[in-house]
C-alpha cells in the first residue's frame, strides 16, 4: 500500500443528504467531510443503512428527486459536483469519475449483451473496442461471457461486468460501491487487488464496503460511518491495531478472527437521530457529555476515545 502523498483528487466538505418522505425526513448523510488523494484507496465502512452508498450517489448526482443535498464536493482540479447540472455531470461521469454500482442488475441494460455494453462504453470514451476482452479478463470475467445477456449471468458475473464497464474509460477517480458483493473469496481478492493496482498506478479509489477484512487487505485509510456520520477516519494500519472510537473497536471485535462478539443494540432510525452521539445508547463509555455531538478531532468523533491500551 502507498502512503497518502498524492494531490487531492476528490474533496467532500460538509455534505448533508436528506430524503423527504410522507410524514418523515431521513437524514442519510450528516456533515460529512473527507479528501481522497491520487494513489490512495480510502475505504468507507460501517453497518448497512449508515449512509455509505448515499455518499457515492450524492457525489455523482444520482439521487432521486426527493433528496435534498447541501455542502460541496470537488473533483479536482476544476469541477464542483454538488449542484452541478446534468449536462456538466454527464461530461465527467465515467470519463473522470466512475462508479461500480452496488446492484449491477439494475444498472445493466437487459436487452444488450455484455459485449455490446462494453463496446459502447469504449467507443463513447474514445478507446478501441478491441480492448473489451482484456478489460473483461482484468475484472475476472471470462471474455466468452460477454456474449450473454445480463439475465443469463449469475449475480457474481453481473458484478464483474459492472466492474469492467466502470474500468473501461480508465477514470482517475473510482467510486466502488460494494464491488465484491456476490463474489466468492478468490474473486473478492482478485477484485480488491485490481483496485489496489489502479491506486498504485496513480488513480484514486473510494471503496464502500461492510467487509472490514476486505478493507484491511487493500486500504490506505479507513473512514468508519455510523448513523449518517463519519465517527473515525485514520490510516488503516492505525485503525486496525488501535481503534479510537468505541464503535470502530466494536466492529473489529465482531470479526470472527477477533472476539467474535456482536455489538449490542441497534443503530438509531435515520428519521429520529439524537442530538448527541448516536452511538451512546450502545456504548459502555457513554455519560452525560455524550448528549452533545462530538467533533471529529484527532481522527475520531468521541468524547471518551479509547486509549491504545483500551483499544487492544
Amino acid at each position: 500500500m502507498t502512503t497518502t502523498t498524492g494531490a487531492p483528487a476528490l474533496t467532500v466538505d460538509g455534505l448533508h443528504v436528506a430524503f423527504r418522505l410522507p410524514g418523515a425526513t431521513v437524514q442519510a448523510v450528516t456533515d460529512l467531510s473527507l479528501t481522497l488523494h491520487r494513489g490512495e484507496l480510502l475505504a468507507v465502512v460501517g453497518e448497512s443503512g449508515c449512509g455509505k452508498s448515499v455518499l457515492a450517489h450524492a457525489v455523482l448526482g444520482l439521487l432521486p428527486a426527493n433528496a435534498t443535498v447541501t455542502g460541496a464536493a470537488t473533483l479536482h482540479p476544476d469541477v464542483a459536483l454538488i449542484g452541478a447540472g446534468e449536462r456538466r455531470l454527464r461530461a465527467v461521469r465515467g470519463r473522470r469519475i466512475g462508479l461500480i454500482p452496488q446492484s449491477p442488475a439494475t444498472a445493466l441494460t437487459p436487452v444488450r449483451t455484455g459485449r455490446s455494453l462494453l463496446a459502447e462504453t469504449l467507443r463513447a470514451h474514445g478507446r478501441p473496442t478491441s480492448d473489451a476482452d482484456r478489460i473483461a479478463a482484468e475484472a475476472g470475467l471470462d471474455p466468452g461471457d460477454l456474449d450473454r445477456y445480463p439475465f443469463q449471468l449469475s449475480g457474481g458475473m453481473a458484478q464483474r461486468l459492472a466492474t469492467a464497464l466502470a474500468l473501461a474509460p480508465d477514470p482517475a477517480v473510482l467510486l466502488a460501491d460494494e464491488p465484491t458483493a456476490g463474489l466468492d473469496r478468490p474473486l473478492v481478492d482478485h477484485t480488491l487487488d485490481l483496485l489496489r493496482r489502479r491506486c498504485d498506478a496513480g488513480a484514486a479509489v473510494l471503496l464502500i464496503t461492510h467487509d472490514l477484512t476486505a478493507a484491511q487487505r487493500v486500504a490506505d485509510s479507513v473512514a468508519v460511518m455510523y448513523a449518517s456520520r463519519i465517527v473515525e477516519h485514520r490510516p488503516a494500519a492505525d485503525l486496525y491495531t488501535t481503534p479510537t472510537h468505541p464503535y470502530a473497536a466494536a466492529l473489529l471485535n465482531a470479526l470472527p478472527d477477533h472476539a467474535f462478539r456482536p455489538i449490542p443494540g441497534h443503530p438509531p432510525m435515520l428519521t429520529a437521530l439524537p442530538t448527541g452521539c448516536a452511538f451512546a445508547p450502545r456504548c459502555p463509555r457513554a455519560d452525560t457529555a455524550c448528549t452533545e455531538q462530538p467533533a471529529l478531532d484527532a481522527g475520531a468523533a468521541c468524547h471518551h476515545p479509547l486509549s491504545p491500551a483500551g483499544a487492544t
